[in-house]
């Protein structure tokens, strides 16, 4: 009984001297590290399948997973001229290859691999542009047909894309 009634006077006591030394904490919950009294608004490009292997429905699957994270995590209007800053690119690759190979030389998972191509252009400082190349992949069963499982791998597959392009651009990471 006493070890809690020690716990709890201690614990009043810390809320009271941090509310009455006048600290303040502040936690940048969108990762977004942009000045809005700068950048107002942002253009972003379709993104056209260059790859060898196309799978028309992942154009629009990424480029909406983009739009919506921007708007989710930012202040930033989208607008169709040129923006304070730019998002364009393509998406470069869109591969299968066996993985987990057994001892019969058969693969018990397939890996999806989408590579996209971005180019972030800073309209208003020079030096923060960024001309990447940005990958991510899922593994599936072989037992599976792709078909079956294409369009919810796009889905996650553009998802990891689009935050790993944020942070790389939007995010300041």
């Amino acid at each position: 009984m006493v070890c809690k009634c020690a716990r709890a006077l201690l614990l009043t006591v810390f809320v009271a001297f941090v509310s009455l030394s006048g600290c303040k904490i502040s936690v940048k919950m969108n990762g977004s590290a942009l000045d809005y009294n700068i950048y107002k608004t942002i253009s972003v490009s379709e993104f056209p399948i260059r790859a060898a292997l196309v799978y028309p429905p992942l154009q629009q699957t990424f480029e909406n997973a983009l739009l919506d994270y921007i708007s989710r995590n930012t202040r930033l209007q989208t607008t169709d001229g040129t923006g304070d800053l730019q998002l364009e690119g393509e998406i470069t690759g869109y591969n299968l290859t066996p993985q987990a190979v057994t001892e019969n030389a058969i693969a018990s998972m397939t890996r999806l691999t989408i590579s996209v191509r971005v180019k972030y252009i800073d309209n208003k400082e020079e030096g923060k542009d960024v001309d990447q190349t940005f990958s991510a992949y899922r593994d599936f069963p072989s037992s599976e047909m792709l078909t079956d499982v294409q369009d919810q791998l796009c889905t996650e597959i553009s998802q990891e894309l689009v935050e790993l392009i944020f942070n790389s651009t939007l995010g300041n990471w």
